[in-house]
């Protein structure tokens, strides 16, 4: 490293490949001046300007947590980190703000930091959370389908012995519909006739000796791709949870119907459950598993959901690009 030179135009080079934008905060006139790349990641003009400038990009939901930890700076000891949200073009940018508290590193009456964009760092922790929840879920709903299907082989049989094989091939078809979404790495990766799918999701709930008539399914002829397949029976499974625990399916006399239509590059699936116990529409925020199912069809389906509540049994209706379903 000897005779190696930290000139601006060295350090300039370090910052661009870190990402890092640099900023100098007046504490006495408010003013502060970034450098180009900080320009260009506030989306502001070149030349001096305020805090105020810059508070119109800030999230206006952590606008006065940011502006609390500005006027807070001057008295952390030691290094400080602000991660906060600002509006870009209509996209939402994560932003860290760093320096040093307690005056240090002050000269004159100008404090110095840096910003940097953790866009991406924020969306993988988003992510993370968003597979423990979902994990988290996954266990309250299998713990739920569970309890719902030994409830529905009691009531179905009238032996211990006949119960003990009905709750057995009822939990055998919830592992065969798993290892249909969720292939071994070694096997080969098929797309799926959407029919076959669905039938195959659904038979825990429907075991013929129970009712013949439960479930009733009716598709044209598609393709589920592997990709696409995950995403559709975490909502069916989501759906078939729902009606196990308060709609159709917890009816010895409840029945599904599940009608698929596709017509200009749009899949509709309708949901229609019958016989089961009054049901109204749900008062309140939307639930996890709610937001999951939107989620999921938005993101990875590139559709949508919506409902009807007579009371005869609820009506779910979506719909999805037949070209991302076949993915």
């Amino acid at each position: 490293m000897t005779g190696l030179v930290w000139d601006v135009d060295r350090l300039r080079i370090a910052t661009d490949a870190a990402g890092i934008a640099l900023w100098s905060w007046n504490v006495d006139t408010d003013r502060l001046e970034l450098d180009e790349r900080g320009h260009v990641l506030w989306g502001v003009p070149n030349g001096t300007i305020t805090f105020e400038i810059l508070s119109a990009r800030i999230h206006p939901e952590d606008l006065d947590r940011v502006r609390a930890a500005f006027a807070a700076t001057r008295d952390i000891i030691g290094n400080y980190e602000t991660d906060f949200r600002i509006l870009l073009a209509g996209k939402i940018r994560w932003i860290s703000a760093r320096g040093r508290g307690d005056d240090q590193g002050i000269v004159g009456r100008i404090m110095y930091g840096v910003f940097i964009d953790v866009t991406e760092r924020k969306k993988a922790e988003a992510a993370r959370e968003m597979i423990a929840d979902e994990m988290n879920h996954r266990v309250k709903n299998i713990l739920a389908i569970t309890s719902a299907l030994t409830t529905i082989s009691a009531r179905s049989t009238a032996t211990k012995d006949d119960m003990v094989k009905d709750l057995r091939q009822r939990i055998v078809a919830l592992s065969k519909a798993h290892d249909m979404v969720r292939p071994d790495y070694s096997q080969q990766h098929k797309a799926t006739p959407l029919g076959d799918l669905l039938a195959t999701l659904l038979e825990p709930y429907s075991i013929i000796h129970s009712n013949s008539e439960r479930l009733h399914i009716t598709t044209p002829k598609l393709l589920v791709g592997e990709r696409s397949a995950t995403a559709l029976a975490l909502v069916v499974h989501e759906l078939a949870t729902n009606s196990i625990k308060y709609g159709a399916l917890s009816s010895a006399k409840g029945s599904l119907e599940i009608k698929c239509s596709a017509k200009r590059g749009e899949v509709e699936i309708v949901w229609t459950e019958n016989g089961g116990p009054p049901v109204s529409k749900p008062s309140g925020r939307p639930g996890f598993g709610t937001k999951l199912v939107a989620t999921s069809l938005s993101d990875q389906l590139g559709g949508t959901i919506s409902a009807n509540w007579p009371p005869t049994g609820v009506i779910i209706i979506l719909k999805m690009s037949e070209a991302r379903l076949g993915a």
